[in-house]
């Protein structure tokens, strides 16, 4: 077993709370009728077609570890820092906007509807100040709880930009190819563990991290990412019953963590995906 019974058990738990937080996230940006609701700070969804999204998905997925991978390399550092820091406060004020413009709108009630893009302006202004906070703390001055509670986030935001233009078929193939990558990249090049590490090595780390007496258990984003992808897109047909997606994955990345050895780097998303095929198959039975 690679960690602990109770590390293994507070990684898996926080993996299946991102998930929840990040369906609850989405969920509010995926329309009832019509278009998907606008995202704060004027950002615009890529206009990908449904059928074909894990085309250019996975060509921005390999650029932008294209470039950390450079990054890391040449250690520049101080960009990576920016880079980390930008991305997390695009990512969480769009996820906290989920939770603090329903706040906002059942406290002022009509008015908040009278206002109209004033309450939008005003609730975008207070999830990017505590967004600034997560992404201060998360980058230049490290607080662990403050890091991990941000993981379990900032993944709705990206779930919030990329499931509307997304349906079952492409983010299942987008699956199977992060699953094939996540193998080659982790077991053939090993560039992935060399970037892992240099994140674990600086402390800016875009994952779950978890330190105990004989070292750190880590999980990374994209682990917790994509596996949230494909359960969003089920949302928009099955509603929150895509649940079952999440809890097979779980168990999926648990039964990785019972077979690994100690400092061995395996590659969880063949795991988390087998995961999530199974979970759905599961839901269309029920």
């Amino acid at each position: 077993m690679k960690h602990t019974w109770a590390v293994t058990m507070i990684l898996v738990g926080i993996f299946l709370l991102a998930q929840v937080v990040g369906l609850f996230i989405t969920r509010y940006y995926i329309p009832v009728e019509g278009p998907a609701p606008d995202l704060p700070m004027g950002i615009e969804r890529p206009e990908f077609d449904e059928e074909t999204s894990f085309i250019p998905l996975f060509i921005l997925i390999l650029v932008a570890t294209a470039i950390a991978f450079v990054l890391a390399r040449f250690r520049f550092e101080f960009v990576w820092k920016v880079w980390f820091f930008v991305s997390i406060v695009f990512c969480v004020t769009i996820a906290l906007n989920a939770f603090v413009t329903p706040a906002l709108s059942k406290f002022f009630g009509e008015l908040f509807v009278v206002l109209g893009p004033i309450s939008f302006r005003v609730s975008t202004a207070i999830a990017v100040i505590i967004s600034l906070g997560f992404a201060f703390f998360k980058v230049f001055k490290r607080n662990l709880i403050i890091h991990n509670l941000g993981e379990i986030i900032l993944y709705g935001g990206l779930a919030a930009i990329f499931v509307p233009i997304a349906n079952v078929l492409s983010i299942s193939i987008l699956l199977i190819l992060i699953s094939i990558y996540d193998y080659i990249a982790v077991r053939k090049t090993e560039h992935m563990v060399k970037l892992a590490k240099f994140q674990t090595n600086i402390k800016i780390f875009a994952g779950v991290l978890v330190p105990y007496k004989d070292g750190s258990a880590i999980l990374g984003g994209g682990d917790i990412g994509f596996p949230l992808l494909f359960a969003g897109v089920a949302m928009k047909t099955f509603g929150f019953k895509v649940l079952i997606i999440s809890l097979f994955a779980a168990l999926a990345l648990l039964f990785l963590f019972w077979m690994a050895e100690k400092k061995k780097f395996y590659p969880a998303m063949p795991f988390i995906s087998a995961g999530c095929f199974l979970g759905y198959a599961v839901l269309r039975l029920v």
